[in-house]
């Protein structure tokens, strides 16, 4: 019976690839890279929040471009038996160390007027020099 077994091993050994039963395949595992940033996460943002008020409400960035200080980049990937299942992406855009706008695919929950949160920059608070029906105008980038 050794002798049989040692010999399927060596014939084995030398194939180009092994017979595999029907239905019978490798285990592909579940891969999550990056930082998972929920709506309920997004939506606790508001402008003119510190950085560590942002990280604390979202993690710590995956990408910090030492080219682009003012701009964190949130990635997500997840992947089930070798295929992307999700993909996120969320960038957050600060000027003068306050949270000014932020972007991204994640789905965008409507507010009370309609409008998607993620769509447009987060307004800037008004000071109380402007009067209360001025429109509030958001930075360039």
């Amino acid at each position: 019976m050794r002798k049989l077994v040692l010999f399927a091993v060596l014939v084995l050994a030398g194939c180009k690839s092994v017979p595999m039963l029907p239905g019978i395949t490798a285990h592909k595992i579940e891969i999550q890279q990056g930082n998972y940033v929920t709506q309920d996460m997004v939506a606790k943002l508001s402008s003119g929040m510190s950085r560590s008020q942002v990280r604390f409400a979202l993690g710590t960035p995956l990408i910090v471009d030492p080219f682009h200080a003012d701009r964190w980049d949130y990635i997500y990937v997840l992947q089930k038996k070798g295929e992307v299942v999700e993909q996120r992406r969320i960038v957050v855009i600060f000027k003068d160390d306050k949270l000014v706008r932020v972007d991204g695919d994640v789905s965008a929950a409507k507010d009370a007027a309609g409008s998607a949160k993620l769509q447009q920059p987060i307004a800037q608070p008004q000071t109380e020099a402007k009067p209360a029906s001025a429109p509030v105008a958001s930075p360039a980038p």
